[in-house]
């Protein structure tokens, strides 16, 4: 379907020039008579060179954002207070568009680049301290790793077994951040690092562990404990595939107690899970729970 012509040849113009010996705009031509009828001022604002927010609408946009109110529900009430959508002087679009913009904005001095100056100030007074991230698109803050150095040193010594944990889905921005981790001689808790990514994906987690095994000198873990995300499982595959996978010992456990409704059961299983048993032990005590 072909546009509906709107050129009508008006002469009407307004021409100006710089006159550079006195460094002032001047008028050249002034032509007012039109051709057709002129834009009704109801509807001005639709005109592309007219379409803006004024201070005022941005003010109460930024100020109802600020006490959680969506957009939608803005523009809403402005319409009601206006007398109709019609009326506002601006289109839903340029409000949406301004409330992206804002969002993107809070990066500069936001959460994402608190965390980050955070991050790279830790790396000026720990020379080992390595932070990694890329950016969106539209400059938001993409995918990230983090280490310090005595975090990169436990690493060579207990990195063997690496584990990943992105169950800690918690955060406001309902991100994964992913743990590593293991145990050392004394079976205490080491924290290798962390990463924050934008989903759970095979291609962010590859660049994540890719990342990762960078930063710890390219020493590779010769096995894996996940908690069974199948994405993952698949990406270890892929980027180490010598490596031994296992399921965490707490992602096994959370699996067997909510199906099984027995209560002995769930307290054998436990112990079975968890305690140091000989094997001729642990067949003793599975033949008495088949009994």
């Amino acid at each position: 379907m072909h546009k509906p012509e709107t050129q009508t040849g008006c002469q009407a113009k307004l021409s100006v020039y710089l006159d550079k010996n006195e460094n002032n705009w001047k008028v050249r031509k002034v032509v007012t008579k039109y051709n057709h009828e002129l834009a009704p001022v109801r509807m001005v604002h639709l005109i592309a060179s007219h379409r803006k927010l004024n201070e005022a609408a941005k003010a109460q946009i930024d100020g109802m954002h600020a006490h959680g109110i969506a957009t939608s529900k803005i523009l809403g009430y402005m319409a009601g207070v206006a007398g109709w959508y019609s009326l506002l002087g601006f289109l839903k679009k340029d409000a949406y568009n301004y409330a992206d913009k804002a969002k993107r904005a809070k990066l500069v001095d936001g959460d994402a680049n608190a965390a980050l100056v955070y991050l790279e100030e830790k790396a000026g007074s720990d020379p080992m301290s390595v932070v990694r991230y890329n950016l969106t698109a539209d400059e938001r803050l993409g995918n990230s790793i983090w280490a310090d150095g005595a975090s990169r040193s436990d690493y060579q010594y207990f990195g063997n077994v690496l584990a990943f944990d992105s169950t800690y889905r918690k955060n406001k921005y309902k991100r994964p951040v992913v743990i590593f981790s293991s145990v050392n001689n004394h079976k205490q808790t080491k924290i290798f690092g962390f990463g924050l990514l934008m989903d759970e994906s095979v291609s962010l987690y590859r660049w994540m562990l890719e990342n990762l095994l960078e930063v710890m000198c390219r020493k590779k873990p010769l096995v894996v404990v996940t908690d069974g995300d199948k994405a993952m499982i698949k990406f270890f595959k892929e980027v180490l595939p010598e490596a031994t996978h296992r399921l965490c010992a707490w992602y096994v456990e959370r699996n067997v107690t909510f199906n099984v409704k027995d209560e002995n059961l769930k307290v054998l299983f436990k112990r079975w899970l968890y305690s140091e048993m000989e094997i001729a032990e642990f067949k003793a005590d599975w033949e008495d729970a088949l009994e």
